[in-house]
């Protein structure tokens, strides 16, 4: 698998797009997920971002989407962000990724008002119609697990049956290994996932708080759920994800600890290729 990065990491830090990029390809990423909004990129910024990862020999493999309203109770709230997402998929294919990254997010209310099975069919019948149209640009979608409470996907085995219902082939997972760990999920619980994956998000966390810290400075055991991972046989990535450094200044500092110290895991199984 690939070695990548959310860009995310040096956004959230100040440091403008394609600054973050050089630094991403000098550390020695094989590939890179771009966080960024469509509607708010021209044309030129477009093209210059995918000609600098070009340049770089750094592929962007996917973008990440948190798109909420597509469970929204309001149907013209759920056609915003359906036509939103299609942004998203139609970026992804300009610049030749593999996947976007969906973040349903939660039920509200506290599953009160608005029958939570609905919520949980409106996210199906959202997925089924942006699968449809990422299947004709070459596009995957992988949902995100979320270990919250309330979350729509909060472990694996509501991933595995959320897949099973939407029953397309473009709909697969992201397996997040700190989110796994917050949700109380072994890496026993993936084997049910083979066939059914294509991204893979790892970060650290202290086993109580989403963190998405560097590796080795949380609790997370990383070797059983890589080799678990390895075992799915995913033709993919996996990308670091980085939030908000206790100390912008020193984000590339920050970014190369985390390289490093993946680029070992991944190493030690014979994972990285």
């Amino acid at each position: 698998m690939k070695l990548g990065i959310i860009d995310s990491a040096f956004e959230q830090a100040g440091v403008d797009t394609l600054t973050g990029l050089g630094h991403i390809a000098r550390i020695g990423f094989d590939s890179v997920d771009i966080f960024t909004e469509p509607s708010r990129l021209s044309s030129a910024e477009i093209s210059s971002i995918g000609s600098f990862c070009q340049s770089k020999s750094l592929p962007i493999v996917s973008l990440p989407v948190v798109a909420v309203g597509l469970i929204d109770f309001n149907e013209p709230v759920r056609d915003f962000h359906l036509s939103r997402v299609k942004q998203f998929i139609d970026l992804a294919a300009t610049w030749e990724a593999k996947n976007i990254l969906l973040v349903l997010g939660e039920y509200i209310w506290q599953k009160e008002v608005i029958p939570p099975q609905a919520q949980w069919d409106w996210a199906i019948e959202s997925c089924r119609i942006l699968g449809d149209y990422a299947q004709k640009k070459g596009i995957e979608i992988a949902l995100e697990l979320e270990p919250f409470r309330l979350s729509i996907v909060s472990n694996a085995d509501d991933m595995f049956r959320f897949l099973t219902e939407c029953n397309h082939p473009s709909v697969k997972a992201n397996i997040d290994i700190s989110h796994l760990v917050l949700a109380d999920d072994g890496p026993d619980k993936l084997a049910q996932l083979k066939g059914h994956s294509v991204h893979v998000h790892i970060s650290d966390c202290d086993g109580k708080v989403h963190g998405d810290l560097p590796p080795g400075r949380g609790i997370v055991k990383f070797a059983p759920y890589l080799q678990a991972i390895k075992e799915l046989e995913i033709d993919g990535a996996i990308s670091l994800e980085l939030e908000y450094s206790p100390d912008p200044s020193k984000i590339v500092e920050w970014v190369e600890e985390s390289y490093q110290k993946t680029d070992y895991l991944m190493q030690q199984l014979d994972l990285r290729g």
